[in-house]
């Protein structure tokens, strides 16, 4: 579920708005008798137990269903909509997303294979697909990360495109992650909106659904592409994951949030640089967050944070390079991360 206003990171300073389990702002910290301690101990494990639980069913809903929708996609000021359908078949999953607005562009997931078509461009994209799995389903990954490093609560329901939804909220225990928020169909728990949400309380991305039939009739000709052969006019793109040369670059992040873990290391070609930059990714299975280490040239680039609606960018130079670290997580989290690269 991929997901992504402006301020000052002056403001903000590392594992802000955190507070340790137990402490209530401000005041002393609780003491627990032992008897309340076990109590509070089996509280939170049946609040584990319930968030796996709801998870499932939130994740095998969106494998096994057949549905139609239109849904939005706001970033910021963005916004796209797009219409998807999906298709299961025998345990097998077939999937196609249509632009409705901008420039036009067809994804089209079949049996571990993702095929991106750009017309206006007279190109086709093709990717293996990977962990980070697209609204509205969640990967093993996802799964994972939600009921590990959040808490988890239901609030009061709502209605989502003419569908009634239990809501479900996910916090971060640790205040180095966004928290999330998802609605969820009532009758087949289907995911019908999802919002991310920054440690100031604000929404930095969304997806939601418009209109949606669940239970649609869907026929293996709706989830085909458009293009039943590529033209032979068009450019066919190999991608593999990232698009990166593996490889050891000689860096290493001694400090990492518990949870992420190194997904991909390796060298990228990055436009306007001659050569080839080392570029790290980590992940917790919801987020992925990105380490680029170049020469510190004659000119250079500002350092310090920056943000683009979810998305936190420090840049800060170490020595004769700069490491550049972006991602949609929290601003502590990535000055975290960019503070403790250094040289194997």
């Amino acid at each position: 579920m991929p997901t992504r206003v402006a301020v000052d990171p002056r403001c903000a300073g590392p594992l802000a708005g955190y507070s340790r389990p137990g402490r209530k702002r401000g005041g002393p910290f609780l003491v627990l008798a032992p008897a309340a301690w076990v109590l509070f101990t089996l509280a939170s494990s049946a609040r584990a137990d319930d968030a796996s639980q709801w998870v499932a069913r939130v994740a095998q809903a969106a494998r096994q269903l057949n549905y139609v929708g239109t849904i939005v996609y706001q970033q910021g000021a963005r916004v796209e909509t797009s219409r998807l359908t999906h298709l299961s078949d025998n345990g097998r999953e077939y999937e196609k997303l249509v632009n409705l607005d901008g420039p036009a562009r067809e994804v089209v997931r079949a049996l571990g294979e993702v095929r991106i078509y750009y017309p206006d461009a007279k190109i086709v994209r093709v990717e293996p697909r990977t962990f980070r799995n697209a609204f509205p389903s969640l990967s093993a990954e996802q799964q994972k990360s939600l009921t590990q490093y959040y808490n988890f609560r239901l609030v009061a329901g709502e209605r989502v495109g003419g569908h009634a939804a239990d809501i479900a909220v996910f916090e971060p225990k640790d205040g180095l992650r966004y928290g999330h928020r998802f609605w969820a169909d009532t009758e087949t728990s289907l995911l019908l909106k999802a919002r991310v949400i920054n440690e100031r309380g604000e929404v930095v991305e969304q997806f939601a659904f418009t209109d949606l039939t669940v239970n649609a009739k869907v026929d293996p000709p709706m989830v085909e592409p458009t293009w039943a052969a590529v033209p032979p006019d068009w450019t066919v793109k190999e991608a593999s994951a990232g698009d990166v040369a593996p490889n050891d670059t000689g860096w290493a992040v001694t400090r990492i949030p518990p949870g992420f873990t190194k997904i991909m290391e390796g060298f990228r070609q990055l436009r306007g640089r001659r050569d080839p930059v080392a570029h790290l990714v980590f992940s917790d299975g919801l987020v992925a967050i990105s380490v680029f280490v170049e020469p510190y040239t004659t000119a250079p680039a500002p350092t310090g944070m920056k943000h683009q609606g979810g998305l936190n960018v420090y840049s800060v130079r170490q020595d004769d390079f700069l490491v550049t670290v972006l991602g949609e997580a929290p601003g502590a989290t990535v000055r975290l991360i960019g503070n403790s690269v250094s040289h194997r």
